[in-house]
């Protein structure tokens, strides 16, 4: 394992998902912790801990959500996923949005938003993680290419290789 997470990552995207493989020195227990404690959810969003007001309920149709800011000073706003996999240490998965945020998660209409799948691999220097993120098939062509538009492949790569500072910090304590 190195130091960064570019030197252990693979990107085995798709036309409608975007997988990102990265490696990370801690166990996997600590990797879904930082995806599932609310006390280390303020990697998610790119603001100060005090400000990402992160709450989770972590079970098959719970939510979790933190405010999420687009760079220094840009738009925020609450973004999170509906749980449809729970299975800690080894796999998460999530349809991603949050009712009145970003994107906006209607429940009943799940498959509108983007599903994240993340994997937890034990390796000899700590976990693999695959994050994927995928548009499913309720979205047309055209609204794939709306989402890819947006920006959602450079978005959620920014968003994965955040964690990296987060586990540095948590490998060292």
């Amino acid at each position: 394992m190195t130091d960064s997470p570019t030197d252990q990552s693979a990107d085995l995207s798709t036309a409608r998902s975007v997988v990102l493989v990265r490696e990370h020195p801690v166990p996997p227990e600590r990797v879904v912790a930082a995806w599932t404690d609310p006390d280390q959810l303020a990697w998610f969003s790119g603001l100060p801990a005090a400000q990402s007001d992160p709450h989770v309920d972590l079970r098959v149709g719970g939510f979790w959500s933190v405010l999420l800011q687009e760079g220094p000073g840009g738009r925020t706003y609450r973004t999170g996923g509906l749980y449809t996999l729970v299975d800690p240490p080894h796999r998460l998965e999530f349809h991603w949005g949050a009712p009145g945020g970003w994107p906006d998660l209607d429940p009943a209409a799940p498959g509108t938003v983007p599903t994240v799948r993340l994997r937890f691999s034990a390796v000899p220097a700590g976990t693999r993680m695959t994050a994927t993120l995928e548009l499913g098939p309720d979205l047309d062509e055209a609204q794939v290419a709306h989402w890819f538009g947006l920006g959602i492949r450079e978005g959620w790569t920014t968003t994965v290789d955040r964690i990296e500072d987060h586990l540095r910090g948590a490998a060292v304590q």
